[in-house]
């Protein structure tokens, strides 16, 4: 869980994008700013894309994280890897291991980070899709290392106070919409994405496993 108070508070040199789930063009919009932001920040010829999905499923509010990668890993993309799932999620306790797993399985990957966030009554439902990394447990008072090459969140509810209590009583509809768009958006672009990225480019798909 990241916390997002207020667009003064991204970094100048950081490109941002925001778009809101209740928009009748949000997957239209989605689509379009994570294609923009990705071109501007993915380096050329790289070997691996790490879709890091951080979250727990014993949380509602907490949950958008892995009900992503659950909703994207029964599809197969060619060099690009889904972690964390409701099977399998990436939380606090796990995400040390869960890097140096990343570290040591794949050379210098890009890693974009997705994650859940608290943040004003009128940004619930928003999607903010970021040229840099977020800092996860920021929301939940947990000092944790900012992860990703990019990152996305989701503004599932208000913050500020009882951030615990807030998370336990955050509406799944607003965690599913945000995750639907979510999803919907990056299993397009995954499918459409093009081998030039890579280096060694393969026909072969597959997942990572943690």
């Amino acid at each position: 869980m990241s916390l997002f108070i207020n667009k003064k508070e991204i970094n100048p040199k950081i490109n941002s994008y925001t778009l809101n789930s209740n928009d009748p063009k949000a997957l239209l919009l989605f689509y379009h700013y994570f294609d923009l932001c990705l071109s501007q920040t993915l380096p050329e010829n790289i070997e691996n894309i790490i879709l890091l999905c951080i979250g727990s499923d014993r949380s509602t509010g907490d949950c958008l994280g892995p009900l992503i990668g659950h909703k994207l890993y029964k599809n197969k993309y060619n060099k690009i890897h889904i972690l964390g799932t409701l099977e399998n999620p990436v939380h606090a306790k796990n995400l040390e291991k869960t890097l140096n797993t990343i570290k040591a399985s794949y050379p210098s990957p890009f890693i974009i980070s997705l994650d859940a966030c608290l943040g004003r009554h009128n940004s619930i439902g928003n999607i903010i899709i970021s040229s840099g990394p977020l800092k996860p447990g920021a929301g939940v008072n947990k000092n944790l290392p900012e992860i990703g090459d990019m990152s996305i969140i989701g503004i599932v509810n208000i913050g500020g106070y009882m951030e615990y209590s807030i998370l336990q009583s955050t509406r799944l509809n607003t965690v599913m919409k945000i995750a639907d768009i979510i999803s919907r958006g990056l299993n397009r672009h995954f499918n459409l994405i093009s081998d030039s990225y890579f280096i060694n480019p393969s026909t072969e798909k597959s997942h990572f496993d943690l």
